[in-house]
């Protein structure tokens, strides 16, 4: 008897441990002290639904509900953390009429909470990275069993290349040197896909950093590096959609998680997204439309998400405040905006806004209008009532305009008015200096290749990036001319891997071998101007002023109490003398330094811009 009680204990002990080795909990750990203190848990575990749930230790009050799910298979418990004063641990016990085990939560001390986190904003400038075209900085990781794709090929455009976490890191005191303040890369989480899984969109864990790329702790020293050196790190986020290989596709929990679900396990239809993001705000658009915009997923990679099911909405929420307090961040990249469900997306945002009132999202509306961009910032003038809470969104319409302005001939209506036109729709925008403005991004031709390759349009353009009033974004390669005019809109291509990245390669941008004339004097130029930005006043946060272009000139100028800067662009074959008599408000002063070229003299009314090319001033009374 006795033996046979010890073999019942070992088999019981055995079953115990298997049970709690194959759940699933997420948020993996909470915090004491969160602006808000409900918590709910997603349980993942075989006939979890069939277990009661409590918690030792006399802390069952903490319990609000247990919420059943569709698949036996997951349970959602709702907790509130309010009466919670410090760091512990929670010990759920889950039992059924044959069998019981525990699982041990974790209650963390918060490290940022509201006072810590702090957004980006117009003094920053952000540098745009596709990892793992960047550098690969740990070889070890190229090629991770398990996963569905193991090649690492740089000679094919859509496969991986095996730039990582590690990688970003060691490039950190370049970017820093460059004038950036912010680094954006593109999703970090893992993406089992069998192909294309370099580009990070189709997300098959949102709570696991691909393995491929480095680990969580390697995402948190990215940060915390970044941190040492006053620079922000901005992740980008997916609340669209996840990969097809996501670990709950194959036992969703509720007939609803996803858009389309029925259809789509039943015979695998699937109905995909019309893209017309205009019915989110045409007073006339057919609900139809809408909900084929909204429902319908981007490719059969990538499922749609359904955020009127408030266990989805909730579960997104957190993951994006779960992530926010793990690595400090100092902003949120939205995909895909409003492809997502308006209701909800202001819900989101709220809710970070509420944790981390100084936190900043940007939110992705690829729309040359800026009535549709403008829709989507927070106090935007709506006629429809929607408050979006979001703080900044891509300037798409001034994107267009800055390409527009340099490459078409000048007339009437052509040429830099295209630009001056674009940038007096400031007046719409709730606050234009938080909107975020780019020459390029990792989803269209690189600048170089829309500029026709000309490099003083080129120059003209950064020119233009660091003076104007937003808060610039540059994507990798910028500085050094990077093109794909090979194969326009060729995303593999436009993704290149940054020279210098990889041991062995020829060309190194980091130590200038091998970069041409032209490249050295590009990344000269990027990083004076950026330099310059990061101790001008006025350029970060001033306020403007521009006349209408003239004869092939532009002049805008930033200024801020005592300083006043001033940009003379000039698109002509021939230089210009400009006479300041014809600007009344640039007038006054008695030296003028020049960044760019360090050269500071004594004030004239007449200032010369040579061709095709731009002159940044500094007036010092």
């Amino acid at each position: 008897m006795h033996k046979f009680r010890i073999l019942l204990g070992l088999f019981l002990f055995a079953f115990w441990f298997a049970k709690a080795q194959d759940i699933r909990v997420e948020p993996p750990n909470w915090w004491v002290g969160m602006t808000q203190s409900e918590l709910q848990l997603l349980i993942r575990a075989d006939d979890i639904g069939a277990f009661q749930v409590k918690l030792k230790k006399g802390r069952n009050q903490l319990i609000k509900k247990v919420h059943q799910a569709d698949s036996p298979n997951y349970l959602f418990i709702d907790l509130d953390l309010s009466s919670v004063k410090k760091p512990e641990k929670l010990v759920f016990e889950f039992s059924n009429e044959t069998s019981r085990f525990e699982y041990e939560y974790e209650l963390r001390k918060l490290e940022f909470g509201s006072d810590k986190i702090e957004g980006f904003n117009s003094g920053d400038a952000i540098y745009l990275i596709t990892p793992d075209r960047f550098v690969n900085g740990d070889e070890s990781n190229d090629s991770v069993p398990g996963l569905k794709e193991q090649t690492v090929d740089r000679s094919h455009d859509y496969k991986r290349h095996g730039g990582d976490i590690t990688g970003i890191i060691q490039a950190i005191p370049y970017l820093d040197d460059l004038g950036m303040t912010a680094v954006w890369s593109s999703p970090l989480l893992i993406n089992d896909m069998a192909e294309q899984s370099y580009h990070g969109y189709a997300i098959t864990d949102f709570y696991k950093v691909d393995p491929r790329f480095g680990s969580l702790q390697e995402y948190r020293l990215l940060a915390d590096e970044l941190r040492n050196r006053k620079m922000k790190l901005i992740m980008d986020q997916v609340n669209n959609h996840c990969g097809s290989n996501h670990w709950w596709m194959s036992d969703l929990p509720f007939s609803d998680w996803i858009n389309g679900q029925e259809a789509f396990l039943d015979s695998g239809e699937i109905t995909y997204s019309n893209h017309r993001r205009t019915t989110i705000q045409d007073p006339y658009a057919a609900q139809k439309d809408k909900d084929v915009m909204l429902e319908g997923w981007f490719v059969s990679a990538m499922p749609d998400l359904n955020h009127r099911n408030p266990f989805m909405a909730r579960y997104l929420i957190q993951n994006s405040l779960w992530w926010i307090e793990t690595l400090g961040l100092g902003g949120i990249r939205q995909d895909t905006y409003p492809y997502n469900d308006p209701t909800f997306m202001a819900e989101w945002a709220q809710a970070i806004q509420t944790q981390y009132p100084q936190f900043t999202i940007v939110g992705e509306e690829w729309s040359y209008n800026p009535l549709r961009v403008g829709y989507w910032q927070q106090s935007a003038p709506n006629v429809d009532g929607y408050e979006s809470h979001l703080p900044s969104v891509f300037d798409f319409p001034l994107q267009k305009a800055l390409v527009d302005a340099l490459t078409n001939e000048e007339s009437w209506d052509k040429g830099l008015v295209e630009w001056y036109t674009a940038l007096s729709n400031d007046f719409y925008y709730p606050s234009p200096k938080a909107l975020v403005f780019m020459g390029d991004n990792h989803d269209m031709d690189r600048l170089y290749t829309q500029l026709g390759e000309d490099i003083k349009l080129h120059h003209m353009a950064l020119a233009l990036m660091a003076m104007a009033p937003r808060t610039p974004q540059l994507y990798y390669g910028t500085e050094i001319l990077m093109q794909n005019t090979a194969k326009p809109h060729d995303h593999g291509l436009i993704r290149s891997d940054f020279p210098g990245g990889w041991p062995g390669d020829e060309i190194n941008a980091f130590s200038k071998v091998g970069l041409t004339a032209e490249q050295k004097a590009t990344q000269i130029l990027f990083t004076k101007l950026f330099q310059f930005r990061n101790r001008s006043e006025a350029m970060r946060f001033g306020e403007t002023l521009h006349y209408a272009p003239n004869d092939g000139v532009y002049v805008i100028s930033r200024f801020f109490e005592n300083e006043r800067l001033v940009l003379f662009l000039n698109k002509n074959e021939e230089d210009r003398q400009i006479d300041l008599s014809d600007y009344k408000e640039l007038q006054g002063y008695d030296r003028y330094y020049d960044p760019i070229n360090e050269v500071e003299s004594s004030a004239s009314e007449l200032i010369r811009v040579q061709s095709r090319s731009f002159l940044l001033i500094q007036m010092k009374p």
